[in-house]
């Protein structure tokens, strides 16, 4: 008398797991809420020091006949000062939606790239500041 095997039927899902594999990380509802205030408030943040940047145009004031300045060091200051802060907001919001979808803690990341942004302006200053001879 010979015996079939049974048919072959695959492990249940909650098998498929490789062993020794952490389960997955329950979502944190306060990490996620309070991640996105501070990043629509470092977006309001952004906005003001983004919009700031286009009164380092007034850097040029002093230039006329008798005093040369660099117009295009000027420029680039102005499109350091406005263009910077944001780059600082997309990248922080990137790295903010990575750790969420790791379901990492994220909050930390708008804190952190709030005084990026206002830096950013110092620099775009400093540059357009570059542009104007002291003396």
């Amino acid at each position: 008398m010979t015996t079939t095997p049974p048919p072959y039927s695959p492990p249940p899902p909650a098998q498929w797991a490789a062993p020794g594999m952490p389960a997955k990380r329950p979502p944190i509802v306060w990490d996620i809420v309070v991640t996105i205030v501070l990043l629509v408030l470092l977006g309001i943040l952004t906005f003001f020091v983004s919009l700031f940047g286009f009164f380092l145009v007034m850097a040029s004031d002093p230039c006329g006949a008798v005093t040369q300045c660099n117009t295009e060091l000027i420029g680039l200051g102005v499109l350091v000062a406005v263009s910077l802060p944001w780059v600082v907001l997309i990248a922080a919001a990137v790295v903010a939606i990575v750790l969420l979808v790791k379901r990492r803690i994220a909050f930390w990341v708008p804190l952190a790239a709030s005084p990026l942004v206002i830096a950013s302006w110092f620099v775009g200053a400093w540059i357009a500041a570059a542009g104007v001879p002291t003396g």
